[in-house]
Parts: C-alpha cells; sequence; structure tokens
C-alpha cells in the first residue's frame, strides 16, 4: 500500500519540503515515493516536533488500512455467506435469538475498533522490520516457504446459534487473545510477508466459514479438520470443539465432541415446526 499510494498520500499531507533544514540520510531519495515513510521515520526530532503526530505515518496507516479492511472483509464475505451458505431454517431454532443478527453484527462493530488498539503494537513492530516476515524467497528457500504454511496453521491450535455474522461477535481482549498466537508466530519464525497477508485474511475467512451452523458429517476428514460442524457443536454446548482449524487439541484436551447426524439442531427444528402443526 505504501508503495501504491500511502506514500504519495502522506507526501501530501506532509511534504517534504518542510525538511529543508534536515540533514536527509544520503541512501535515501527524495524522488523515490516508496522511501518517504523511511525518511520521516529517520530524521532528527527536532524538525519534527513542530509537526502534529502524523509525521509518524505508519502508525496511521496501519491503523486505518486494518479499521477499514476488517470491516469489508466483515461485511462483504459474511453477507455472501450468509445468503448463499447459510441454511435460514436455522433461524426457526427455538434457541435462536429475537434479532439475533443484529445483535452479532452490533457486537461486531463494538468490538473491531478495540481489538484494532490492542493489536497496533504487533503490527507497528511488524511494518518496522522486529519481526522475522521477509520478502526474498531466495533467503530460506521455497522448500521453507512451502512448509511455513501448515508450520503457521499448527501453531494457531490456542485458541445460542451462531450465523456468519457471529463470526467475529466476541468480546474485544477474546478477539485480541485469539489473534496474539499468529503474530507471535511472525516473531519467532521466518514467514514470508506475503503469506504472512494472505494466511491473515484466510484466517478471517475460516472464521466466518465455521458460522455457517453447516451439520456435514461422515466425510474422512471430520476427525482431522474443525469444521463447521464441529463449531455448531461447539455454540451448542460451550464444552468441546475449541480448535480453530484441527480437532487435535480438543482430542488431547477431552475436549472434542464429533459430529454425528443424531446431534443436528435442524432435528429441532423439523420437530418443533412438526410439533406447530398439530397445533394448529
Amino acid at each position: 500500500c505504501d508503495d501504491l499510494l500511502l506514500d504519495k498520500v502522506w507526501a501530501k499531507v506532509v511534504p517534504l519540503a518542510a525538511f529543508a533544514d534536515a540533514q536527509l540520510p544520503p541512501l535515501l531519495s527524495v524522488k523515490n515515493a516508496s522511501t518517504w515513510s523511511s525518511l520521516i521515520s529517520s530524521l532528527p526530532h527536532p524538525p519534527l516536533s513542530s509537526l502534529p503526530p502524523l509525521a509518524d505515518a505508519a502508525i496511521i496507516s496501519v491503523a486505518v488500512l486494518t479499521i477499514i479492511g476488517i470491516h469489508l472483509l466483515y461485511f462483504i464475505f459474511a453477507t455472501l455467506s450468509y445468503y448463499y451458505i447459510f441454511d435460514h431454517a436455522m433461524m426457526k431454532h427455538p434457541r435462536f435469538l429475537k434479532n439475533q443478527v443484529r445483535l452479532e453484527i452490533e457486537s461486531s462493530l463494538n468490538a473491531f475498533p478495540w481489538i484494532t488498539v490492542l493489536t497496533m503494537p504487533w503490527f507497528i513492530g511488524e511494518v518496522r522490520g522486529h519481526a522475522k516476515l521477509y520478502a526474498d524467497v531466495n533467503e530460506y528457500g521455497w522448500t521453507y516457504l512451502a512448509l511455513s504454511v501448515p508450520l503457521t496453521l499448527f501453531f494457531l491450535f490456542l485458541l445460542k446459534f451462531p450465523t456468519p455474522f457471529a463470526s467475529h461477535a466476541f468480546h474485544p481482549v477474546d478477539g485480541y487473545l485469539q489473534g496474539v498466537p499468529y503474530h507471535l508466530f511472525a516473531f519467532l519464525f521466518p514467514i514470508h510477508r506475503y503469506a504472512y497477508v494472505c494466511l491473515f485474511v484466510f484466517v478471517n475467512f475460516w472464521t466466518i466459514f465455521i458460522h455457517d451452523s453447516d451439520m456435514l458429517t461422515g466425510h474422512p476428514l471430520k476427525d482431522i479438520i474443525n469444521g463447521p460442524a464441529h463449531h455448531t457443536l461447539h455454540h451448542l454446548y460451550y464444552t468441546c470443539n475449541y480448535g480453530q482449524y484441527f480437532t487435535w487439541a480438543d482430542r488431547v484436551g477431552k475436549s472434542y465432541r464429533a459430529p454425528r447426524p443424531e446431534l443436528d439442531p435442524m432435528l429441532e427444528v423439523k420437530a418443533a415446526e412438526k410439533a406447530k402443526g398439530k397445533r394448529e
């Protein structure tokens, strides 16, 4: 984003001409817009003291991108999942709350700003080069790049009825703590920066995906992958299937509950509908 747009925007907001009297680092070219953030960060403090906090472009840029990005991702993909994947018959379940979709959206919107604030130190540390993110694949090789993806997923094992809009409807501290292992990985293990971004987006997709209340059972990966059926049981009983991607941690911790056809909440929906029909 810096290379494509943001450095040009910041160069307008805080023009380099404001630092004409400062001793600029010789390796940074003023003509190269992509160096603007680095140049501003490296300037001595006296010239910056007369400027507002806007001079620290990285913090503001990352905060704005994060808050806009999570809102777009949430509303676009949760809405698509809600209308094209989620079984709306589930809303007839006796335990489905009144105005539940609105309550889920409100809870998510209330959480987003606080999660962003709590996560900012990790993001700033990453963009300032304190993490082990790298750009050159040759630095660690293609084999490590391929292995770093499943390594990241396995590292993230810590971590009423839902709709896709419940995907981010949690307490801000809970949401933040769920993301800590993801950021911590980047400070402990090398990971390509594009793989890191893709995995960050993927974890949000996955969070939406497992809230579609789909109770597919009997597939060969049901005891390995923690999918929508597992997470539906989590919302049903609250004492099982805490994992994010995989089931092994739940099985080790004895909190695993396998999806079975007789546990399908749609059976209760059909039973309630049948009972209602008899009364009428």
